[in-house]
């Protein structure tokens, strides 16, 4: 089956309509449902309006997982509103949830002083040294902190503070510091 300019444009309009692709199919005749999937996966098409109302967003490049967001959001609140649009010769009209959100800017901690590994071996470990292993156990250049623990601790001050934090730090969600 071949794509010409006016199937591309009827399969626009049914979708930003709302159709399923299955009901897209149908209305074009001799086109099967995946191929419509497919179709609008190559136009890149933004979401189509779902049952209950709400639109998916527009199709955005996916992020690799090693960038970092510039942003986190706190609190979202759904709010209701009603719409209306049209499906096919009728105008249909729809009580939607709209997500607003409180943007949170998060601002590393700029007093952070991470102190310089000694970088020993496990057999250079002794009762009054930082336990904390640093890299990949598998790699030649794996060790761990050795700086000098305090109060026979298997960790030095800094290391101690990652490893024990108090339950009531660990349960609440971080502040932004101000």
């Amino acid at each position: 089956m071949n794509w010409t300019d006016e199937r591309v444009e009827k399969l626009k309009k049914l979708w930003s309509e709302g159709l399923s692709a299955s009901q897209i199919a149908a209305q074009l005749g001799g086109v099967s449902r995946n191929a419509v999937i497919g179709k609008v996966h190559r136009l890149n098409l933004p979401g189509r309006a779902k049952a209950g109302g709400t639109a998916t967003t527009a199709r955005t490049p996916k992020r690799s997982s090693a960038a970092p967001r510039a942003t986190s959001y706190g609190s979202r609140v759904a709010t209701r509103t009603v719409v209306t649009r049209q499906q096919g010769a009728t105008m249909l009209k729809e009580e939607i949830e709209v997500d607003s959100v409180n943007e949170i800017q998060y601002r590393p901690a700029s007093n952070v002083v991470v102190p310089i590994s000694r970088r020993l071996g496990l057999t250079e470990l002794t009762e009054r040294t930082c336990k904390w292993p640093v890299g990949d156990p598998l790699k030649d250049d794996f060790h761990f902190c050795g700086n000098e623990s305090p109060d026979a601790s298997p960790y030095c001050g800094y290391h101690q503070r990652l490893a024990y934090q108090p339950v009531h730090e660990r349960r609440r969600p971080a502040q932004p510091r101000g």
